[in-house]
């Protein structure tokens, strides 16, 4: 498997791993999650030092007993390490277009709608990228009132 299509894959498994994690907290799992989700952790974390051996420099296997919110960060900060390469998860690209598609919401809303932290990520996400576009959109209607006010 080429690279970049195994990294992609990695980083899906850590931010899935994460949510899971999240969740399993949430609800007050069993020790058998915490375990799950360590071991996973350090499985993808070996691998990705087999791919990338500059990664163990900043990532260390988490200990056995690590708690469900510390394998949550440290899938986070993992997967984020490897942002810049893999982009964002796959899934949102779908989903942004959802902000502006009411159809695109609705098939959104019916593949995921028992998924709440799914929508949470989703508008998470978004916030800075509407902002921006307020912002833009603010700033073309302020530039055409002041133009029209100086006619």
């Amino acid at each position: 498997m080429e690279r970049e299509k195994e990294l992609t894959k990695l980083i899906n498994v850590l931010r899935r791993t994460a949510r899971v994690a999240l969740q399993s907290q949430w609800t007050e799992a069993n020790g058998d999650a915490a375990k799950f989700c360590v071991e996973q952790y350090n499985r993808v974390l070996a691998r990705l030092k087999e791919l990338d051996p500059t990664v163990s420099t900043l990532f260390e296997p988490l200990a056995a007993g690590s708690s469900l919110t510390v394998v949550a960060m440290a899938c986070r900060q993992l997967a984020a390490y490897y942002e810049d390469e893999v982009g964002g998860s796959s899934e949102w690209p779908r989903v942004y277009g959802a902000a502006f598609d009411s159809e695109g919401f609705k098939d959104f809303w019916r593949k995921c709608a028992g998924d709440v932290q799914d929508l949470g990520e989703m508008i998470r996400e978004s916030v800075e990228m509407w902002a921006r576009q307020r912002r833009q959109k603010g700033g073309t209607a302020e530039s055409s009132e002041q133009k029209t006010d100086k006619s």
